[in-house]
């Protein structure tokens, strides 16, 4: 008999709560299934199962809230990956999850704030609500479109449903409020604020961190990418992050001391590149899911999956393996975002690529001082696993691959 316990999305995670099962006892689960839906202060999060076998007893019921780490359910045949999930990491190279049944093809849009694309699917009501509040609105026959959400990018939460189920039952204890509460204290984006800052200044604290930075010229970046998008429909055009998405990536292929891990002591090298993409949600927070396998993909496709990604995040809908794989992050400040960042790397990763806003700037060509669009590339690297000298080289090959954006 193995055990599924609740997974570590991420050093900045304790617990989670169950929301759903989607799974019951008998069921035979394959890896990279779906098993359950798991709320976590980074929302709600489709929760794989990195193993094969037959459910046995699921050991949890939906509502409750549990350390990482807890036996969720329980099952005969499994593989010995179990053993690594029930360790808290994930198995070596999982296979990459079949997409869900039934997605909608994500649109790609502009996003007037950053240079990161959004996406719009045909999830229309289900954008308001999670899913246990969904469910449970369902049960009580209350329209949760009538509802003010506290959640994050105002999303109707279970809680909201409950506040609204005391108070139609005449319970004296619970009031509706009009409007979500003032005291931001107890809200999921505090919970969320609370999490990163205990991530990060263990990071800061941890991580001997040295930075390094290159002004990237984009001229002929962005002169190709014009050239490409000209006379497509705008869900099919590429946007700069897919380029700069693109280059980091194969970036890390050729520096493989910077795709890796550091784990009780040692460094360990991950094969493939999955890519984790930084992304702001509106509600406050951020989340950093990995764009998998994202050296090999071709530009279409890695932005088809960047704008999902990004979707996705922001409405809640990422998957276990996204928030747990990523072995380097790039954090991307968008057209309004500062021209550099200085970022924290997110553990147990070795390094973080930031880029700053692309902008027109000075620079020498020949004899002459001529404007530019510019962006400037920083690495942040951990001093344990590598020095400066191989952060460097990855930001040559960053930088050369931009000026030849068709090899991408």
């Amino acid at each position: 008999m193995n055990e599924f316990r609740m997974p570590s999305l991420g050093a900045d995670m304790e617990a989670g709560t169950l929301v759903e099962w989607k799974v019951a006892v008998g069921d035979r689960v394959q890896r990279g299934e779906v098993v359950a839906l798991v709320e976590t202060d980074k929302g709600i999060i489709d929760v794989e199962i990195f193993t094969e076998g037959v459910i046995e007893s699921l050991c949890v019921e939906p509502g409750e809230t549990l350390p990482v780490g807890t036996v969720l359910a329980q099952l005969s045949g499994a593989g010995a990956e179990a053993e690594a999930e029930a360790e808290g990491t994930p198995p070596p190279e999982p296979a990459r999850p079949a997409k869900r049944d039934g997605a909608a093809p994500a649109v790609v849009h502009q996003h007037p704030d950053a240079d990161t694309p959004t996406a719009t699917d045909a999830l229309g009501a289900d954008t308001h609500a999670t899913v246990g509040a969904r469910r449970r609105a369902t049960e009580l026959g209350i329209d949760v479109m009538q509802l003010t959400g506290t959640g994050l990018d105002g999303r109707v939460t279970l809680a909201d449903v409950e506040v609204l189920a005391g108070f139609a039952n005449g319970d004296t204890v619970v009031q509706l409020p009009a409007e979500p509460a003032t005291d931001t204290r107890d809200t999921p984006a505090a919970a969320m604020r609370r999490a990163i800052a205990a991530a990060m200044t263990r990071a800061n604290r941890d991580i001997p961190h040295y930075a390094l930075f290159r002004d990237v010229d984009l001229s002929r970046a962005l002169d190709w990418l014009t050239a490409h998008n000209e006379g497509l429909p705008p869900d099919q055009r590429l946007l700069p992050a897919a380029l700069l998405a693109k280059a980091c990536a194969l970036g890390l292929r050729r520096v493989p001391a910077l795709n890796a891990y550091w784990i009780e002591g040692d460094l360990q090298p991950v094969e493939s590149v999955h890519l984790g993409w930084a992304i702001s949600l509106r509600g406050g927070g951020l989340v950093a899911p990995a764009l998998h396998d994202a050296d090999r993909l071709p530009l279409p496709e890695l932005m088809h999956r960047l704008a999902d990604l990004v979707g996705r995040a922001r409405r809640g809908g990422l998957r276990s393996s996204e928030l747990s794989e990523a072995t380097c992050t790039v954090t991307s400040l968008g057209d309004r975002g500062a021209d550099g960042v200085v970022g924290v790397i997110y553990p147990p990763q070795v390094a973080l690529i930031g880029i700053g806003r692309i902008a027109p700037r000075p620079r020498v060509v020949g004899d002459a001082v001529v404007p530019r669009p510019q962006a400037t590339v920083s690495l942040m690297g951990d001093h344990r696993a590598s020095d400066g000298q191989t952060g460097g080289r990855l930001l040559d090959i960053i930088d050369d691959l931009l000026q030849e954006p068709e090899r991408l």
